[in-house]
């Protein structure tokens, strides 16, 4: 009988050793080394099965005989994941995505076969986690009922190839990638082997037979998709779900995407019926801001496409403690606290004795510079505890000498700001000279924080 071997891998990049060291020699990581089993094969079991299976045996082509592929993307029936994806779904795409548990995953993509299967589409699910009876409960619950919707619940790879031949499927989620495993390895589900090997047998599958396969991947304690990097590199998208289970908003971002733009974002919300589509996020996060509070600023963001009106918010009290208190929520902490530093230096806004806290309301994470001058004025709003319009908008990236600079894409923010009402938009003097005037709304080009905050209060 063979014997099995321990050897330790890198969740990272895969590296195999067999001693455990506390930093992977393969990539540098530190304590990226798990415990796996990898089964010895007798001497003559070798040469009865190969280990990995031929290749496709393709000639080599020239780039200019490559036909090119006409074929239309297919719509998932869901306007903001078709536009997360590039426009829908692409035929032999192989698609990851990833979230905390009880985000929603599951549920988007049960409505995303039920609309596939309304519109003609062979769907094959396979469930590695829930029975198909706990399935069909969810799908009660969703008011799902069409005809073309297959369910696997199935762990092993091997039958689930099998299947996926005699079905030929359009499309098939695998729920989860980390319940999957091949039989001829000794290996647990879910270890780095397990998951390299299922995710290149599912690609090779998904090139070769044209299905679009979703695949639903479990995430660790820090955010990132659990197994090897190596999983994110084989797969042609990635996307991940955001949002706490406490809150009714979810956001769908794509991180890696061979088939569309990266920047693009997706807003959903959580209800009984399951996730439905926020037609007009930037009202709906707005919706809730408090009248006449100190310390709230209305910031028009991009996310990709996409202009997002979002309220900063900003609280400085005096603190009791030796080192002041800096909480932030939606935003990069390093940049908050450069932007505290400019405003005490360049503004005259004493900060020094204050703690600051801030929150993005909605969920929502900041990364762009354009929200240097709106955090600045919300800090000063509340420090001065003078109350800004209801009606203005400020957006603009602010230097360490206390500049504010120009923005990428100023006309659509000023157009969704015109959209939703407001009458007053502070913004960098060097965008105003590029844009035209629109009707009803007063632009005010600043050169400086302070200038902005003197204009404002």
């Amino acid at each position: 009988m063979a014997k099995d071997k321990v050897v330790f891998a890198c969740t990272a990049c895969g590296f195999e050793t067999p001693r455990w060291a506390g930093k992977c020699p393969g990539c540098g990581a530190w304590n990226t080394l798990e415990e796996t089993v990898a089964a010895v094969q007798p001497a003559g079991a070798a040469a009865k099965t190969p280990k990995q299976r031929p290749g496709t045996g393709s000639a080599a082509l020239l780039l200019d005989d490559i036909p090119e592929d006409t074929t239309l993307r297919t719509t998932t029936g869901i306007d903001e994941l078709d536009r997360v994806l590039g426009g829908g779904i692409v035929e032999g795409g192989l698609m990851l995505i990833g979230g905390d548990p009880g985000v929603g995953k599951s549920t988007l993509l049960l409505q995303v076969c039920a609309n596939l299967c309304r519109s003609g589409r062979r769907v094959l699910y396979v469930s590695g986690e829930e029975s198909a009876r706990q399935l069909k409960m969810r799908a009660n619950r969703l008011a799902i009922q069409v005809p073309n919707l297959y369910v696997l619940a199935e762990n092993a790879l091997d039958n689930v190839e099998e299947k996926l031949r005699q079905l030929a499927p359009d499309v098939m989620v695998v729920d989860s990638i980390q319940t999957m495993y091949r039989p001829e390895m000794a290996s647990a589900p879910g270890s780095v082997s397990q998951i390299r090997e299922c995710t290149s047998l599912l690609m090779r599958m998904a090139k070769e037979t044209g299905t679009a396969i979703f695949l639903v991947g479990h995430v660790t304690k820090e955010g990132a998709i659990a197994g090897p990097r190596m999983l994110e590199h084989m797969v042609d998208v990635v996307l991940y779900f955001e949002g706490d289970r406490q809150q009714q908003y979810r956001l769908l971002r794509a991180v890696k995407n061979r088939f569309g733009s990266v920047n693009e974002l997706g807003v959903f919300q959580m209800t009984e019926s399951g996730m439905e589509v926020v037609a007009n996020p930037s009202e709906q996060l707005l919706s809730h801001r408090a009248k006449g509070a100190s310390g709230s600023v209305v910031f028009c963001g991009l996310e990709g496409t996409r202009p997002l009106l979002c309220d900063v918010q900003a609280l400085a009290a005096q603190s009791y403690y030796g080192t002041p208190r800096r909480t932030v929520n939606g935003a990069d902490t390093g940049r908050v606290s450069l932007l505290l530093a400019v405003l005490e230096k360049r503004a005259g806004q004493k900060t020094y004795n204050q703690d600051v806290y801030i929150n993005v309301a909605g969920g929502l994470e900041l990364s762009e510079p354009a929200a240097d001058l709106a955090l600045c004025v919300a800090v000063a709003s509340s420090l001065k505890d003078a109350v800004v319009g209801a009606d203005v908008a400020v957006m603009g990236e602010v230097g360490l000498a206390g500049e504010v600079r120009g923005i990428p894409q100023c006309d659509r923010r000023v157009a969704e700001c015109q959209r939703l009402g407001f009458t007053t938009i502070v913004l960098p003097k060097a965008n105003l000279t590029r844009l035209r005037q629109p009707e009803g709304v007063r632009l005010i080009g600043v050169d400086t924080v302070m200038q902005a905050i003197s204009v404002l209060f």
